[in-house]
């Protein structure tokens, strides 16, 4: 019995082995072993990132543009979810095809698609300024406000999906209950139906806070350049600097970071 257990469990030990650890040891070591790390001490890019007032105020604006996406989509995701289960009836289906239709669809071809619509002579600048909103046409699409928009857009799928699949389970009587002795419909949402939903606002948020960190197309095609975070410096330090050392401790400082999230 217990042969045949281990049987099942080794491909899966071998799979992860060879595409996840194998690759994170030789990342630790590549940060620990290479380029300046070389002659300087194994803990130099380490240390750099956390005490060089550069570096750490990129790490510090990482942790807020993830904490800012974070609650945006929270605040985007909610009123979704809670519609889905309670009032979209036979449309719940339709909305979470549109959901995944969304997950399935390119980052690329989503964040191009903003880049497109806040441009100069963009849909939405046009429409501003025709309406008198703006005297003249501005590219949007070079602006922060870009950045959180298009993260707001990929994510929020993963917390809509996330609260949803815990509002289900909320008992209906719990709420009926709540009304039927006096509460207002705002008194039974916050001391019955929010409280009940915590599970899968964590589990959304930690997703959302998790990917963030890890993003760096939106950063890299929106808000010209404004919001630089650290996985846009891990991919600026590969392709430009070409510092593989540097790269690689500041792709574990973010790996730490999510593992962090996690295990909170």
């Amino acid at each position: 019995y217990r042969l045949a257990s281990w049987s099942w469990t080794l491909p899966v030990l071998l799979f992860l082995g060879f595409f996840f650890v194998i690759p994170l040891g030789a990342n630790i070591l590549r940060s620990l072993q290479t380029g300046q790390a070389a002659t300087n001490g194994p803990l130099f890019y380490y240390i750099k990132l956390l005490t060089d007032a550069y570096y750490a105020g990129i790490i510090v604006e990482t942790l807020k543009v993830a904490t800012i996406t974070t609650l945006l989509c929270l605040i985007v995701g909610y009123p979704v979810a809670y519609f889905m289960v309670r009032f979209a009836g036979r449309w719940n289906a339709v909305i979470v095809f549109l959901l995944f239709a969304a997950l399935l669809t390119s980052i690329i071809m989503r964040t191009f698609g903003w880049r497109v619509l806040l441009a100069r002579r963009g849909a939405l600048t046009t429409l501003l300024v025709d309406w008198g909103v703006i005297p003249r046409p501005i590219n949007i699409a070079d602006e922060p406000f870009a950045v959180y928009l298009g993260l707001v857009h990929v994510l929020a799928p993963f917390m809509i999906l996330s609260i949803s699949a815990v509002l289900l389970k909320v008992d209906v009587r719990l709420e009926e209950s709540a009304r039927v002795l006096g509460a207002s419909a705002l008194g039974t949402f916050f001391r019955i139906t929010l409280p009940l939903s915590l599970d899968g606002i964590a589990t959304g948020c930690i997703l959302v806070f998790v990917v963030t960190n890890g993003s760096f197309l939106t950063m890299l095609l929106l808000g010209g350049g404004k919001i630089t975070t650290l996985s846009l410096l891990i991919y600026q330090q590969f392709n430009v600097a070409q510092d593989v050392g540097f790269a690689a401790a500041m792709g574990n400082l973010l790996l730490f970071v999510g593992l962090v999230s996690l295990a909170l």
